[in-house]
Formats: structure tokens, sequence, C-alpha cells
């Protein structure tokens, strides 16, 4: 087959929205103004702030006031940590509960406040990589200051049982924030029914401009501000808005929604393709992850006797753009802490591959990658 470029790495970053893109150029050119300008220039500027607010809440359930713009998922995680945690030592509560699997904005955010004399409680998963509410209610105590669970894992794709979690918190009265980074714009999220206090979320993740996020805050949840500076987002995320890639992310969510299900069907039906096929191709290669509750284009493969660097060197060289794990921690050499806690053998781990579909994926990138990955991972084994 004649070489083509396939882009399987979704879950780091999706392909930008043409309509995003289109909607952003004209505050980079004519309506460049500040938002917190006087004069008409800025105010247009302010009013599209002001008008993708109210289509990021609504996309998701929530009230306009409830969302506050951050740089990405990153800084959203920082904030509602460090903030909810401010919150509990305040009331004398230094505990925190989390799963094994978050990804590092959260872990590496933990690790920062365990040296302020908090203490995390990290719960462990299963095989598949799932968590049971009934684990977080028998970890909770009165010293409790916050519950942060992912909504669904960035490497395997675990879907997890946000709401059965968030209820379990709101009865004790613990504040719950989720990283919902891998499924705002994938599948539904109506923050009302989640029933979390906080949500992170990242435009990138479904066709926005990069360096764009949000955090929602639900209404009566008083955090203090991650930065200090100006008065802007309500005078809780201080800085000029990036206008452009604001009312980027509110056009590359509202374009996502449509026909979702309809996306996820395609989505599941190339992904379960591409995974039988590989694991029938390959040997000794397995799935990361369970096949039920999983984000619809999410593959997480170990391959024995092949490390994941050289995998993903051969396989660009093939014209297939994938990743070992989450993009965040590629320059890591250790293997991935979500594998190791579902039971993968370290060695194994060495092995993982990572590929993730998208709206532009076509069957013709799945028979593709079903005739080359194969082919890569064979000729890796004999130069060992």
């Amino acid at each position: 087959m004649e070489k083509r470029l396939v882009y399987a790495d979704y879950a780091a970053t999706a392909v930008p929205s043409e309509r995003a893109i289109a909607k952003a150029v004209p505050y980079l050119r004519e309506n460049f103004g500040n938002a917190s300008g006087v004069y008409s220039l800025g105010m247009r500027s302010a009013r599209a702030v002001f008008d993708a607010r109210k289509s990021i809440a609504r996309s998701i359930g929530a009230r306009p006031e409830e969302i506050f713009f951050t740089s990405g998922g990153t800084e959203s995680d920082n904030w509602a940590l460090r903030a909810a945690a401010e919150l509990g030592a305040q009331k004398g509560k230094r505990r925190i509960i989390t799963s094994a699997v978050e990804h590092h904005a959260v872990m590496n955010t933990l690790e920062y406040l365990g040296k302020q004399g908090f203490e995390t409680v990290f719960l462990p998963v299963d095989r598949d990589g799932r968590l049971r509410a009934e684990q977080i209610a028998d970890a909770l105590t009165d010293d409790t200051a916050l519950v942060t669970v992912m909504t669904a894992n960035n490497e395997i794709g675990t879907i997890y049982p946000i709401e059965k979690i968030a209820e379990v918190c709101r009865e004790r009265g613990v504040l719950f924030h989720t990283d919902a980074v891998q499924v705002v714009g994938h599948i539904p999220v109506d923050v009302s029914e989640l029933g979390a206090d906080m949500l992170s979320l990242s435009g990138h993740k479904f066709g926005a401009m990069k360096g764009i996020g949000a955090l929602y805050v639900r209404r009566g949840v008083n955090i203090d501000s991650f930065m200090k500076g100006g008065a802007q987002e309500s005078g809780r995320r201080p800085g000029t808005e990036n206008v452009a890639a604001i009312v980027s992310m509110a056009e590359a969510l509202e374009e996502s929604l449509e026909d979702l299900d309809k996306k996820n069907a395609r989505l599941a039906k190339m992904r379960d393709r591409l995974t039988d096929g590989l694991l029938g191709l390959i040997p000794d290669c397995f799935l990361n992850g369970g096949r039920e509750d999983r984000l619809a284009g999410n593959i997480s493969l170990s391959v024995k006797g092949v490390e994941g660097e050289s995998m993903l060197l051969m396989l660009d060289m093939m014209g297939i753009m994938a990743s070992s794990g989450s993009a965040c921690a590629a320059a890591q050499k250790d293997p991935s802490h979500v594998l190791l806690a579902i039971g993968v053998d370290p060695k194994l781990a060495h092995g993982s591959l990572r590929l993730t579909l998208g709206n532009s994926s076509t069957d013709e990138d799945i028979d593709y990658m079903l005739e080359k990955i194969p082919e890569g991972i064979a000729k890796l084994r004999q130069l060992r």
C-alpha cells in the first residue's frame, strides 16, 4: 500500500476545526482590541467573550457565571486542587482522595500539596482501570478536603462513574473535582447531572486553538483565584483574555457536539476493527483497559519485546503519528503509572502504544495501520 499520513493521536490534540479557526481569525486581525477596553474595539472583544461563555455554559449545562477561562486543562486542574486544599485547610481538613491513574496535572499538583502538609489517598483500580464509587465512600473521613477523579482516563480510555462518585461526596459534604479534559466534546457532559463541584476542560482536545481551557465552578463554591493580578473573569482569573482562542473553543465545542452519537458509533466501529486486527496480527500484543465503558476512539496496547519510543519512530517513518501514553509524559523514561496501576508488567509497559482516533480518521487509515503497524513491529523485533 502506498505510504500515506495517518494521524492517530487525538487524545494528545485534535485536528483543529476549520469552523473554529474561521471564528478566531477576526479577533487576531481587525477585532484585536483588549476586552477590558471601554472603546468600541475593546467592547467588541468583550462581547465575543461574553457570547462564548454563554455558548460553552450551554454546551455543558452550566450557568455562564460558572465558567472561568484558563490556559488549559493543566491550569484548571492546578487551580481546582490548590484552591480546594486551601479551603479545606481553613477548616482543619488536609486529606485528599484520588485514583492511582490520574493525569500528571493532578498527580504533580498533589505531590506539591503533600509538601505543604496535605495527605493524599490514592485508590487502586482494577485490571480494566475501573474505580467504584464504594471505594470513595469507604475512604472518606471527616478531615477530607477534596475528592478528585478524572471523568475518563487519557491513556486507556476508561470512563468512570462520576455521577455516583459526586453523589457520595455530596452526601458527605466533601468538594468534588473531575478532570474532564478527555470527555468534553466527545461524550455528553451536563454538569447539573454530573454533580461535580468543579470540572476542568481543554479546548484543543476537541478542535479549538491550543492554550485555552476552562474551569467550571459550581455556584456557591467560593474558591480563591489561582493567580493575582487584574479583575478579569470576575476577579478570579486575572490576565488579558485570549479572545481568539476563547471564541474558537466555543465554536469547536458546539461543532463537536453535533451528531455526537453518530460520530461515536463510527469511531467505536473503527476502534474495534483496529483493535481486533492488531491483536490478531501481532503476537504477544495485549489490550490495556477493558472493552466496556471506554472512550470511542481510544486504543492502548502493550507489545512484548519492543520499546515504545522505537515503535513511535518506526511508525512515524511509515507516516503514522501515535503516542506511547500521555503526551504530557512523553519525555519520561519510566513506564506509565497508569499501566503499572492496572497491573501491567513494567517491562511490558515500556512497550506501550496508544492509538486515538477522531473525526478525520477514515476506514482507509485503519486499513493502512493494520498493514503497517504489524510490519513495523516485526522489523523492530528482528533488530533485538
